[in-house]
C-alpha cells in the first residue's frame, strides 16, 4: 500500500475546513443554480467528513482521496458562480 506523508494529509484536511468554513452560497433561493450549490456543498462535507474519519483511522491513502473530491466539488462550485469565496485564489480554484 503507498505511503503518504502525515503532513500533506494534515495540510489538505485543513485547506478543505477553511474553504468550507469561508465560502459562502449564493445561488438564489428558489432556482436550480440553488439546488446545485446545496448539492455540491452536501458533497464536499461528505467527503470532508470521510476524510477526517479515514486520517482519524491511520488511512491515510484514503483520507488523502476523499479530502481531495471535497475540494474538487469546492472548486466547481466556486467556478460554476454558486459559492461566492471572496475572490481566494488560495483556498480555491478560480476562473481568473
Amino acid at each position: 500500500m503507498a505511503e503518504l506523508p502525515d503532513d500533506l494529509v494534515r495540510k489538505d484536511l485543513d485547506m478543505t475546513k477553511r474553504a468550507l468554513a469561508k465560502l459562502k452560497v449564493i445561488a438564489p433561493e428558489k432556482s436550480h443554480a440553488k439546488r446545485i450549490a446545496d448539492d455540491f456543498l452536501k458533497m464536499a462535507r461528505s467527503y470532508y467528513e470521510d476524510a477526517t474519519h479515514f486520517a482519524a483511522k491511520g488511512d491515510l491513502v484514503n483520507a488523502f482521496a476523499a479530502v481531495n473530491y471535497a475540494h474538487g466539488w469546492l472548486d466547481a462550485g466556486a467556478r460554476l458562480g454558486v459559492f461566492d469565496v471572496g475572490g481566494d485564489n488560495r483556498l480555491f480554484t478560480l476562473l481568473e
